[in-house]
């Protein structure tokens, strides 16, 4: 695993540095260096401005973003993101976009590299596999994505890790506090809300509240309430709208571009996400409900899993995410040998860390393997949590 590992990040990493190893802004492959990060860059700018009329529309957009950055004239991004998320940009903005990347770039990849040292620490039994953690998590796709995307993934899994430890810790509350800063990506919290909802978890949900309902109200407070108004908006048409939002369907990875693109007829497919959606999630709840005789790793990584798998929109940078769960398992698996599932967790493991390379083939084959093997993952952790505890019925995470 380790060679496997070590050749997988040398030939991503080489190749990347050899596609930005071109004066200006644009790659060998003439894609602007960055990619998204273009769009938050724009929002810090507008936010510099204090153009809170702006954020949500797509002509002022590019215009100033062309202005700013001439390399990127003609492009063009959907605004999605709650109005708070342009002031998190705003002191990037001050800087020339090259820069400011280059400060994202070592930002993201800083919050990538604690998240991971710190839940390796807390994973015992990996403790002799230093060398194996850090350069599987050089070569993890998904962070590789991440940094050539230029996207905010990383806050995500910086909130999902914390979380993990505050649960640990029994700070239920606290938890809450941090998953609620979900709020910039909605559609990642989806499956935690629903998660802990089912199995009685009010502290949690409450801090949650609080949180999103505290950060959306530092864009109010900075813009007024119009550009709360018009986001609200974007989401109530955002389902019409997501072919836009989805250039390149086969880099998705949840089960709603699963069956989009396996099914040709749009209510078909759409009633089998809502299906596939409904069985991850009794699942999950099903693992949480077992109590404290499962282990919370086992737990906090089938969490992980539905929140990639639910979404209604997960590209594959946002595979960053379960960092923490393709860990955690690592070190029950070795901790556990005698558990006869083992094995079959342990190959999906590496599956599903291996398999976003194949995204591509999607494009033929109108299957995304990755979206199969985290559903199997999801079900061989629920039978797992069935042969090491008896089924309880206490509603406490």
């Amino acid at each position: 695993m380790r060679a496997h590992a070590t050749i997988l990040a040398l030939c991503l990493w080489s190749l990347y540095v050899w596609t930005l190893a071109t004066p200006g802004l644009r790659d060998r492959n003439r894609n602007l260096k960055g990619t998204d990060f273009l769009h938050l860059y724009t929002l810090g700018s507008l936010a510099i401005a204090h153009r809170g009329a702006d954020l949500y529309d797509i002509n002022a957009q590019a215009a100033l973003a062309a202005q700013r950055v001439p390399e990127a004239a003609g492009l063009r991004y959907l605004p999605t993101y709650p109005p708070q998320v342009s002031l998190l940009f705003a002191p990037l903005a001050y800087f020339s976009y090259s820069w400011a990347l280059v400060l994202w770039w070592i930002a993201s990849t800083v919050v990538y590299g604690v998240c991971c040292l710190s839940v390796w620490r807390a994973c015992l039994n990996l403790r002799g596999s230093g060398r194996l953690v850090l350069v599987a998590a050089a070569g993890f796709p998904a962070f590789f994505h991440l940094i050539a995307w230029g996207q905010t993934s990383a806050l995500a899994l910086a909130c999902f890790t914390v979380a993990f430890f505050l649960l640990r810790g029994n700070r239920q509350f606290a938890a809450g506090l941090i998953l609620g800063c979900l709020i910039f990506k909605p559609q990642l919290g989806l499956a935690a809300a629903i998660v802990f909802a089912a199995i009685g978890a009010c502290r949690i949900l409450a801090g949650a509240a609080l949180s999103a309902a505290a950060q959306l109200g530092t864009g109010v407070l900075y813009y007024g309430p119009q550009p709360f108004v018009q986001w609200i908006h974007t989401l109530r048409i955002m389902p019409g709208v997501l072919p836009l939002f989805e250039p390149r369907p086969y880099q998705t990875h949840c089960l709603r571009t699963f069956w989009t693109l396996l099914i040709p007829w749009p209510d078909l497919a759409l009633s089998l996400y809502i299906l596939s959606a409904v069985i991850v999630l009794a699942l999950t709840i099903a693992c949480w409900r077992r109590g404290p005789s499962v282990p919370l790793g086992l737990k906090y990584s089938s969490l992980l899993f539905a929140t990639v798998l639910i979404a209604p929109h997960l590209t594959v940078y946002d595979l960053v995410m379960l960092a923490p769960a393709l860990l955690l398992l690592a070190d029950w698996l070795v901790g556990q040998p005698a558990v006869s599932l083992t094995h079959q967790v342990g190959t999906s493991l590496y599956l599903v860390y291996m398999l976003p390379l194949l995204g591509p083939l999607t494009r033929w084959a109108h299957i995304q393997l990755s979206v199969i093997v985290m559903v199997v993952s999801v079900w061989l952790i629920w039978r797992t949590c069935q042969q090491i505890a008896p089924r309880r019925t206490s509603r406490t995470a």
